[in-house]
């Protein structure tokens, strides 16, 4: 699963064969939720801190995430997104 971003030590990552709606994983420690990138929905659990920072990280790169989907239903290379500072 290529690695799209990778800050305070969570990893954001998108599958090539995955289902729809379009999401992404992000993992922190033992932790990894997927979030659905139009609505926002979160399944599975983070550490508050960690899913805040997701999140806003989440909304400033809403159209890279949407691009990057794209790509991978195309089987296309993905494009690395900056980390959140």
């Amino acid at each position: 699963m290529p690695e799209l971003c990778r800050f305070l030590g969570i990893v954001i990552r998108m599958h090539y064969r995955e289902h729809v709606p379009a999401h992404f994983h992000a993992e922190y420690g033992e932790y990894e939720i997927s979030v659905e990138i139009e609505s926002g929905v979160v399944k599975g659990k983070f550490p508050r801190r960690a899913l805040s920072a997701v999140m806003e990280w989440y909304v400033l790169h809403l159209d890279e995430l949407r691009m990057d989907w794209y790509a991978a239903m195309n089987k296309e290379p993905l494009t690395k997104i900056e980390p959140l500072e």
